[in-house]
């Protein structure tokens, strides 16, 4: 499928692999203001008078501020306070942070191969990526990360860190590790190297099912699909009766490689339309001849599923392609126009939203699950308030619902309190190698703790009608 549309962007999370990247071509809806008539403006109406204004301000502060300022530094803060107004994801990059953030969508950058997040104010190392210098010098899943080239972690923010860690192939940098199994901290000097970030994690369950978890959407993640279905195929000898789709916690990225994705499972229609201002500027449609078209499909979504994974889930959810199970989706429908500035800055400005192929808009609602799953959570997790687009100061304003499962129709599936949820623990990395997370995927998920993967592939087998029941009565229908 040919790369015509924007990409948009992820919205907050915590996980350092879910910043997300998107480009796109100028202005989404550009053409519509060229085609407009002229016309004089008065005083009020004239853009260039607030310039003015801006003008008397920072001269004001040259002038007169107890300490001298640096006027780059203000003007930087005028334009990152002027996008930021807008909503929460329009902003402005420095030379450094556009780097870092196209990155993130490239899958690949020089660095140590560590992902890490914050956790109680600590920097704790999630995993070290298979093969990285990190995983060869020793660094182990759960360490306390507490300087970096000797600077103290909890002096400065993750994302500066990050940065830090980050470098050119072949340079060094110290990092300093707290382990709960070691009385002294251990130091590392690390050789950066370049990092490959896969996408795509897979593997075969029982019934000849195939099991796909898409972490993010970054360039070649249509391509690691391909991939994984060619090893699903050659695994089950070339049987294939159904497809697990795991968007959990998948925070969007690179919405081309989504609509390439959503093609595999689809033989024609659309998949998504953007619309500015009311008007549709962009319909992205399907091609026959995909690599899941005629299997059966379950797809599993949570609170974190956002963006790019929010289009995929519904374009197959509204061609009927899918069941979608799980929980009521982030909610973030807006496209992100990233735009190049002087100097290597750039920005991202919302010019449109998303719409599903039934014309729902997903902004500030997302994507209602056809089954609904509600999980246990322990007195820890549930302290956490889940947080959707609705909840982000100064969102998009949503739309009323017109399409979907009705919501007293649907079946809930409540987990039982004696299982001990899946969603307790992290979600599983998103810069792990290939295939490691999903190999902690039971070959048969009803032996296993994840119940909402446990639902998804019931649902799975019962519409296959091979190696397994139909989903057991769930604890409470409407």
């Amino acid at each position: 499928m040919k790369d015509t549309t924007p990409r948009t962007s992820a919205p907050w999370t915590r996980s350092l692999a879910t910043l997300g990247l998107f480009t796109g071509a100028a202005f989404a809806g550009g053409a519509l203001y060229g085609s407009r008539a002229a016309k004089a403006t008065s005083h009020d109406e004239n853009p260039y008078a607030m310039i003015g204004q801006f003008g008397r301000v920072l001269a004001q502060i040259e002038t007169n501020y107890v300490d001298p300022v640096d006027r780059a530094k203000l003007a930087e803060g005028a334009i990152r306070g002027m996008l930021e107004g807008l909503d929460p994801h329009s902003g402005y990059m420095s030379a450094d942070e556009f780097s870092l953030f196209a990155s993130e969508t490239e899958g690949q950058f020089g660095g140590v191969g560590i992902e890490v997040e914050s956790q109680k104010d600590e920097l704790t190392v999630i995993a070290p990526i298979e093969g990285s210098p990190a995983e060869r010098s020793g660094v182990q899943s759960g360490d306390h990360i507490v300087a970096v080239d000797g600077e103290d972690v909890s002096q400065t923010t993750l994302e500066k860190l990050v940065r830090k860690m980050r470098g050119a192939p072949g340079s060094h940098v110290r990092i300093s590790v707290r382990r709960p199994s070691s009385k002294d901290l251990l130091t590392f000097d690390l050789v950066r190297q370049v990092i490959h970030v896969p996408s795509v994690a897979s593997r075969t369950l029982d019934g000849d099912v195939g099991y796909l978890r898409l972490k993010q959407f970054q360039e070649k993640t249509h391509d690691e699909v391909l991939r994984a279905a060619a090893k699903l195929r050659a695994e089950g000898k070339g049987t294939l009766r159904g497809i697990v789709l795991d968007l959990r916690s998948n925070p969007g990225g690179l919405v081309d490689e989504s609509a390439e994705v959503a093609d595999e499972f689809l033989d024609a229609g659309t998949i998504y339309t953007t619309r500015h201002r009311g008007e549709i500027v962009d319909e992205v449609t399907a091609k026959g001849g995909g690599a899941f078209v005629d299997l059966p499909t379950v797809i599993l979504v949570n609170e974190y599923s956002a963006s790019a994974a929010e289009l995929l889930a519904a374009a197959l959810q509204d061609q009927k392609r899918a069941v979608v199970v799980g929980a009521n989706t982030f909610g973030k429908g807006s496209v992100q126009t990233i735009i190049d500035l002087p100097g290597g800055a750039g920005m991202r400005l919302t010019t449109a939203r998303y719409y599903t192929p039934s014309g729902h808009s997903v902004q500030a609602d997302g994507i209602h699950p056809d089954v609904l799953v509600e999980l246990n959570r322990d007195s820890a997790i549930a302290a956490i308030p889940v947080r959707h687009e609705r909840d982000l100061e100064g969102h998009l304003a949503g739309e009323s619902r017109t399409s979907g499962p009705t919501a007293l129709l649907r079946p809930i599936y409540r987990e039982p309190q004696e299982t001990v949820s899946a969603e307790s623990a992290p979600a599983p990395s998103a810069s792990t190698a290939d295939g490691s997370d999903a190999r902690a995927v039971p070959k048969n998920p009803l032996t296993g703790k994840d119940f909402a993967l446990r639902v998804a592939y019931e649902t799975l087998m019962g519409r296959i009608g091979k190696g397994g029941s139909t989903p057991p009565p769930p604890q409470q229908q409407h």
